[in-house]
């Protein structure tokens, strides 16, 4: 599945699709919630918490354009 299909079921509220981002994203979140080489659970929990927030806020255009900058490229003609 690409990444813009698991994106997009996941901001429809598609369980399986948002553990998929999630699983994606996790070694990143364990990296960034180690403190003196230990894990934070709280804080990786947080992570997660914040990357769902994220997916479901996230200004999308449904069309068949790249869902990155997708804004400056019409506002600068790229």
């Amino acid at each position: 599945m690409e990444f813009e299909e698991l994106f997009l079921k996941a901001r429809n509220s598609d369980q399986k699709a948002m553990l998929a981002l999630i699983e994606m994203y996790r070694p990143l979140m364990i990296k960034y919630a180690k403190i003196d080489n230990v894990l934070d659970e709280d804080l990786y929990q947080e992570f997660v918490c914040v990357l769902i927030l994220c997916v479901k806020k996230f200004p999308y255009k449904e069309k068949r354009q790249s869902i990155y900058c997708t804004d400056k490229i019409d506002r600068h003609k790229i």
